[in-house]
């Protein structure tokens, strides 16, 4: 490194550091608020001999915690929409995503639910095929052999944490790591990249086994013996690969230790390849200019350290943006009550500015994210953050967030990923004097300040370059950009495409990377453009006018088709009285391609072979729950994890238990045969109606019973009745939950019938054990005669359908993860009005409520409920339900009478009613009422008693879709109606 680059970095630096110490970021010299920002891209800058921490590897995608649980279902009942989710994540010349991080599963609960374990025990044979991670990064491999990847650790299986606990535990975590990886390898023909030895996001990088571990690969000689599946031919270059693997150290969160570490340090910084941390853009630093710990990060991403060598530096686990943008463009957090387009904190703006940011003030050139597929159950710790939602794997649907576009951004202008040993790939570098971002925040951007935010990336070569401009304000900012000391060509026209929200009466997406405009540069040699409020746009030099793949749409939704299937559990059908089975057998399913070679090609499985025996559509929270042949050698789902596997570790400490299903279902009765296996006892859990959470105890109603036949019945995690049945290692459990009773039954027999003042209607089914091994099988959800089996479709509060009048706060940024997609509308204002279309027989408002709520209630325009009241419930509930309409297309108006209401989403009610439902409570209350007088009455009591009764005489003729609900409701909508008659002369109806 010359001495004039040195004196460069120096000064960056140097600079840089004095603005940390004050404690704040400003805009660069000279530089007024309204004053166009000023930006060279000086050829000299780009450092085309810094082959590690310069160069834009582009982002990640961390798989943990059952985050891509459902994946694997995707694969197996919907392929082609799963790889072309493959080939749009991972795929093309410029891929969006370069590197799949595992974290590796231990069977419990460390945020959104368990990953399994790869070695359950010490003589357990590695299986990596059971982790969806590592089977997600094998298929990626097929659309991107040069993906990179990674694994981490957070809690480790049992048998290794009693040793690691002793001290001496080592060569258990050492065998752990290495068979899954030589596994990994055998199947899918990769070898990981990269090995964080050290926990994640520990406070204190364990330095000394960071080195062991390392010592160990590189003098590891052992790649012969049977456990590893290794074929002799293999073998050398197996044990050439693994001695590759490099060191990413130390996936710190709040503490930033191991960067000065490494620069004190010159074995550990000889030993670790790659530093990340995560959830802050900051560099550490202190008020000695030039100790190790100012600006650590920054030194060791530039080389200008005493070692004269620079070193990855990534944000190794960070949010991708929260909710879903098409949502949150009509939020009311802009100034004066108007929208933040796609932008405001947490959005998919404040997503780029992360990237920006963290690069600007740290020199991080690769963000993975927490994660980028969420392809696990709505309701579990830190739902709704992610680019793809993909939760359906019986319908297909996928969810491409417009997030997905903004990072676009970055990734399609420019040639991202990691240089080869030659230099000669042409991964573009980052400016760091090109680059900046003043906007407010360190975990969470606030950008409405109006600062510049901006990054440089460039063709080493110096032919082309690309300026990625965030503006997340209210006000236009223009950008003044210098070419200088490049290699541009004869024609340096510079192309702008941009991303932002919707103009009026546009649709959502028709701002969505378009190339704006193209321009070239003024007599003073400078690009002169204005950005958009609330927009990103990139200012590339590349030809990318005429390229498809720039242009390209992401793959449009579809509809969230409700799991209603015929009794194989695998084809839809909604004729039968079948909502779900599951036997664990799966002779209906077909073989499944899995990615192997190292991404060569793809290889015909045998289903539950291609999915290391995981059952189908279950996403487990905590438990080992796979399928394995019971004593008869017939296929059972077994909870494995007993006495001797139970961890302490874990962070969200949880019985087992496992989820599946619709969070649409409503009246069913779910079934499942359990049964006890291990001599030393067990319990079984069968529960319904889940809509969050992540214990047995989040299911509504459940019950739970051991092998002695003592039962209780629970109402969420508390008691409601309990008994006794003969003791057996085998039982038949079943819930049927219609309307407000539910009705525990065992071995067919009823043993508990309850009535609930305020019944959860709607979620799942869950399984739940102790920790001791447990079976269960024959699993089946019904319908009910004569009541809806579920909602068939929803709304969000934010959705462009639902209007709003009067008042109302509309809110997406720093959202709860238990409402839906982190967004809610609120007002406290009488007379403020919300109108919701939607198909079926009712409706139910979804919201957190304290039950206070007044409402006008408003069908096809007709009153038909005055002052109702609402109920008081917790987040993803119905705080308001209406029932009993005709089945068929309506519009719904709630007119707020008082004091408060909070919404969240809305469900549109199946007319899918098995059986003929009795109406004699409707023509009872029909004759009791007689024949009213029209005249008799006020005009305003009649109107309401008008439309109840015109209801109620419809489904005496024979109405579609009615059920036993709505019965109740149109009987009891009738009876109210008549007794708020009022005579013309002031008295009430008789």
């Amino acid at each position: 490194m010359g001495t004039q680059r040195r004196l460069g970095w120096m000064s960056l630096i140097a600079a840089t550091t004095m603005a940390l110490a004050a404690g704040v970021i400003t805009a660069p010299a000279g530089h007024a608020a309204d004053d166009p920002v000023e930006v060279v891209v000086n050829g000299d800058d780009v450092r085309a001999d810094n082959v590690n921490g310069l160069t834009y590897k582009g982002l990640g995608v961390l798989s943990c915690n059952s985050t891509s649980n459902l994946l694997m279902d995707y694969k197996a009942e919907h392929p082609g929409r799963y790889w072309q989710l493959i080939r749009v994540l991972f795929g093309g010349k410029n891929p969006l995503i370069n590197h799949v991080k595992i974290e590796m599963g231990s069977d419990t609960n460390t945020s959104t639910g368990s990953d399994p374990a790869t070695m359950r025990t010490a003589d357990e044979l590695a299986d990596a095929s059971r982790s969806p991670g590592f089977q997600l990064a094998a298929d990626a491999k097929k659309a991107n052999p040069k993906l990179k990847v990674s694994i981490l650790r957070w809690v480790m299986p049992q048998w290794v944490q009693n040793e690691w606990n002793k001290g001496t535990g080592a060569d258990e975590m050492y065998k752990w790591y290495k068979e899954t990886i030589l596994d990994a390898y055998e199947k899918y023909g990769y070898m990981v990249d990269y090995v964080d030895p050290d926990t994640n996001e520990t406070r204190d990088p364990n330095e000394a086994f960071i080195k062991w571990y390392k010592n160990a690969i590189l003098t590891d000689t052992d790649f012969a013996d049977t456990r590893y599946g290794i074929p002799a031919a293999k073998r050398e270059k197996a044990g050439k690969a693994y001695h590759n693997i490099k060191i990413i150290a130390a996936d710190e969160n709040n503490t930033l230790n191991i960067g000065p570490s490494m620069l004190s340090d010159a074995e550990l910084f000889g030993i670790v390849d790659a530093v990340g941390y995560h959830y802050t853009t900051e560099d550490r630093h202190d008020r000695a200019a030039g100790s190790d710990t100012d600006l650590p990060y920054t030194r060791l991403a530039t080389g200008e350290n005493k070692y004269d060598e620079d070193k990855e530096v990534w944000y190794s686990e960070g949010t991708a943006s929260f909710g879903y943008t098409d949502y949150r463009v009509n939020n009311t957090e802009g100034a004066n009550g108007t929208s933040t387009g796609i932008g405001g904190v947490q959005s998919a703006l404040d997503l780029a500015n992360r990237s920006v940011k963290s690069y600007a003030n740290s020199k991080r050139t690769h963000y993975i994210f927490q994660p980028a597929i969420g392809s696990f159950y709505e309701g579990a710790q830190y739902s709704h953050k992610e680019l793809v939602s993909a939760r359906d794997p019986w319908s297909g649907y996928l969810h491409y967030d417009a997030a997905l576009y903004v990072m676009q951004h970055f990734t399609q202008f420019a040639r991202t990923g990691w240089e080869n040993e030659t230099n000669t790939a042409g991964i573009w570098r980052t400016v760091p004097e090109a680059s900046y971002s003043g906007v407010s925040g360190t975990v969470d951007l606030d950008g409405s300040n109006g600062a510049p935010s901006y990054m440089t990336l460039s063709d080493p070569r110096k032919k082309d370059f690309s300026t990625i401009v965030v503006n997340d304000s209210d006000q236009p900012k223009t950008y003044r950009i210098k070419a200088e000391n490049m290699r541009l060509g004869s024609d340096p026209t510079m192309e702008i495409w941009e991303t932002r929200g919707p103009d009026a009466g546009r649709s959502y997406d028709a701002n969505f990377k378009r190339l704006v405009e193209e321009i070239r540069p003024g007599g003073d040699g400078h690009y002169t453009y204005t950005v958009k409020p609330r927009s990103i746009v990139t200012l590339t030099t590349l030809d990318k006018s005429h390229d498809k793949a720039t242009k390209q749409r992401l793959p449009e939704s579809r509809d969230r088709t409700v799991l209603d299937t015929d009794a194989t559990g695998k084809k839809h059908n909604t004729r039968d009285n079948v909502l779900y089975a599951d036997d664990f057998g799966y002779e209906e399913e077909g073989e499944v391609q899995v990615g192997t070679g190292n991404g060569a090609h793809k290889a015909s499985q045998p289903y539950l072979r291609s999915r290391g025996n995981q059952p189908r559509y279950m996403v487990d929270q905590t438990g080992a729950w796979e399928v394995g042949e019971d004593a008869g050698g017939n296929n059972v789902l077994y909870q494995y994890m007993d006495q001797s596997m139970k961890d302490t570790g874990a962070w969200n400490r949880n019985t087992p238990n496992t989820t599946v299903g619709d969070f649409r279902w409503e009246n069913y009765r779910a079934t499942v045969d359990v049964s006890f296996p291990d001599p030393d006892g067990g319990l079984a859990a069968l529960g319904v109606r889940q809509q969050k959470g992540m214990a047995i105890s989040d299911a509504a109603y459940n019950v739970r019973i051991g092998p002695t036949g003592a039962w209780t019945f629970y109402e969420y995690g508390t008691a409601v009745a309990s008994g006794t049945v003969a003791a057996s290692d085998s039982y038949r459990l079943a819930i049927e939950a219609k309307g407000a009773t539910i009705t525990t039954y065992i071995d067919g027999k009823a043993v508990s019938t309850y009535q609930d003042p305020t019944p959860q209607t709607e979620g799942r089914v869950k399984l739940g054990t102790d920790f001791h091994k447990t079976a269960f099988d024959n699993l089946e959800v019904e319908k009910i005669d004569g009541y809806t089996p579920y909602a068939r479709a929803q709304l969000d509060n934010m959705d462009s359908s639902v209007t709003y009048d009067g008042t109302w706060n509309r809110n997406a940024a720093l959202g709860d993860a238990m409402d839906w997609y982190r967004s809610t509308s609120t007002s406290t204002t009488a007379g403020a009005s919300f109108t919701v279309p939607f198909t079926g027989t009712g409706i139910d408002v979804i919201g957190g409520n304290n039950g206070t709520a007044v409402l006008d209630v408003y069908v096809d325009g007709k009153l038909i409920a005055r002052d109702a009241k609402t109920t008081a419930t917790d987040k993803r509930l119905a705080t308001y339900a209406l029932r009993g309409l005709p089945d068929g297309a309506h519009t719904a108006r709630f007119v707020l009478k008082s004091p408060k209401i909070v919404l969240d989403a809305f469900n549109a009610i199946s007319g899918d009613v098995d059986s003929t439902v009795d109406t004699t409570p409707i023509r009872g209350a029909l004759e009791k009422i007689g024949r009213p007088a029209r005249a008799d009455y006020t005009a305003d009591s009649w109107t309401l008693f008008d439309s109840a009764s015109s209801a109620a005489k419809a489904p005496v003729a024979g109405q579609k879709g009615l059920d036993v609900i709505g019965v109740e409701q149109i009987t009891d909508r009738l009876e109210e109606a008549h007794d708020r008659l009022v005579r013309k002369d002031g008295t009430a109806a008789q």
